[in-house]
């Protein structure tokens, strides 16, 4: 795709006064997602969807809308997932860090409640970050949980739903999880030496979810792989 044919799918698509919410700005992936948006500048307005308000400098930010919800609650908030075009969700957590029954009701739960509401509030397009391997049918939780939330929105019938499954994400998380660290230093250098369908740069996957959010795929459903998310993320150029 051209430089010229990518601005002018931008303009169109601005042109259109959409908005958007962002579950998990406060992760890696998610921050990285807001920057894109706010650079690209393609909605009217962004909401940030969370347990609590997140700081920022500058003017970039100064129109940020942002909602505090209680994930256990989240019926009582349901207005804050109300009148908005696109959703975005970049929530999750890990098994150790939050047990096994934590895990499945952040990475289960509050992101299935979360595109109900979304849903019943006019939000007709849904993209959610998951993983490589997700299959509801794994022996392994962390991919049976995300396999099992896929296929759960997906009931929910939404207009356009687009799943991203990227690889090792290479980032250095401002939170320490020795295990992926040491993930991430591996793929960092295989990857330069061999193909990418094990490992992509987290600005890929960001710069992916806004410039797929542009495109007009025939099916309602889609989901991207690794290779295909790398793909996505180079042709967004910057």
């Amino acid at each position: 795709m051209t430089e010229d044919a990518k601005k002018t799918l931008e303009e169109n698509f601005r042109q259109q006064n959409k908005s958007c919410f962002i579950l998990g700005a406060s992760g890696e992936t998610g921050r990285l997602l807001l920057q894109e948006l706010l650079d690209r500048n393609i909605f009217s307005k962004i909401t940030l969807i969370g347990r609590r308000r997140l700081t920022f400098e500058g003017e970039a930010y100064e129109n940020l809308a942002q909602e505090v919800v209680d994930f256990e609650k989240l019926d009582d908030y349901a207005a804050a997932f109300t009148g908005h075009d696109v959703g975005y969700c970049c929530l999750g957590t890990t098994r150790a860090k939050a047990g096994a029954d934590g895990f499945i009701r952040v990475d289960h739960d509050y992101v299935l409640k979360s595109a109900e509401l979304a849903k019943s509030g006019g939000c007709t397009q849904f993209h959610l970050e998951s993983s490589r391997g997700a299959d509801k049918n794994s022996s392994f939780l962390y991919l049976k949980v995300k396999g099992q939330v896929e296929a759960d929105i997906e009931a929910l019938g939404f207009d356009r739903y687009a799943i991203y499954r990227p690889g090792v994400l290479l980032v250095d998380r401002q939170e320490s999880r020795p295990g992926e660290w040491a993930a991430r230093k591996f793929f960092g250098a295989f990857s330069a030496v061999f193909s990418t369908s094990m490992s992509i740069p987290i600005q890929a996957v960001a710069k992916a979810m806004v410039s797929n959010t542009l495109l007009q795929p025939e099916q309602k459903t889609e989901i991207l792989e690794n290779k295909a998310i790398t793909a996505l993320g180079k042709s967004s150029g910057k």
